[in-house]
């Protein structure tokens, strides 16, 4: 009877210090939340006060009564933010689908088939993750203008049609299907092709879901290559076209219009993030996984 009673009271011990700890970590975490948060939510309510309201307030107000559509207006009329949008989901669109080419050719390649070299051409590879990035846009520069693309599509994009982390993740993805499926494909004479379409692609969905994720949240927020191979603003894109807002469009001290801009170009990528979060989470975890 002892026991049983001391083993009750120890149960309810544990019971109190789980429901303590959930919420410590609640608290935590709807702290850690606010702070994550409230920049959004600084950034929409900015953009919706007028400019006259913004500079009236000697301190900061959480919240506006008389919010105002006005900077949005401001935002596609007072400079070409639709073309900046458009020259940004062109880019974007073509970058990340011959990514996709490349990579899913390239990591199939390095993960089924059999050629001489072919791990120490992979090894190269990564260690070209190790370059800084500042060197290899000094080159892409280099070779982009010694072509003669600079403003243009074909300049901007093609720099970034590669990855390597990528690739090195669709590979990790692709050797985890198992070789008896290959095996059993080729015997039945299925070629590489049809085996990466009809197997590979659809097991490896949520990766390659991830991967072209990514890359479109990656292009929309490119900045210093866009920047530096373009000086002509039929091809800025939204990132570098919101120093042009600043300057050219609103004055410096247009904050609220300036906001709104800010707020159509960051709405594209909150929605395609929310809406494969759970997308992103099972891909990156199962290219984790070996075996």
């Amino acid at each position: 009877m002892v026991c049983r009673t001391d083993f009750g009271k120890n149960e309810k011990k544990a019971g109190r210090r789980r429901s303590i700890w959930r919420a410590i970590c609640g608290t935590m975490l709807t702290f850690w939340a606010l702070i994550v948060l409230f920049p959004f939510y600084w950034m929409i309510l900015t953009s919706v006060k007028s400019y006259g309201s913004y500079n009236a307030e000697r301190i900061p107000r959480l919240f506006t009564l008389e919010p105002t559509l006005q900077n949005y207006r401001d935002a596609f009329t007072s400079v070409p933010l639709a073309g900046y949008l458009a020259n940004t989901l062109i880019f974007t669109a073509a970058t990340t689908a011959i990514m996709i080419l490349v990579i899913v050719l390239s990591a199939y390649a390095f993960a089924r088939l059999n050629f001489r070299g072919k791990n120490i051409v992979f090894t190269l590879y990564l260690a070209l993750m190790m370059i800084p990035g500042e060197l290899v846009i000094i080159t892409n520069f280099a070779t982009v203008t010694g072509l003669h693309m600079r403003n243009t599509f074909l300049g901007l994009i093609l720099p970034s049609v590669t990855s390597i982390f990528y690739m090195y993740l669709l590979k990790e993805t692709f050797e985890q299907v198992p070789d008896e499926l290959y095996r059993a494909a080729r015997v039945d004479g299925t070629s590489d092709l049809k085996y990466l379409w009809k197997v590979m692609i659809p097991v490896c969905r949520p990766t390659i879901i991830t991967v072209l994720i990514l890359k479109v949240i990656e292009c929309w927020n490119s900045y210093v290559w866009p920047r530096l191979i373009t000086d002509d603003p039929a091809y800025y894109l939204v990132s570098n076209g919101i120093q042009e807002i600043r300057e050219n469009g609103f004055g410096r001290e247009n904050i609220p219009a300036m906001m709104a801009a800010v707020v159509v170009i960051s709405v594209p990528l909150i929605i395609l993030f929310l809406i494969f979060r759970r997308k992103i989470m099972e891909g990156v975890s199962r290219g984790g996984l070996k075996g």
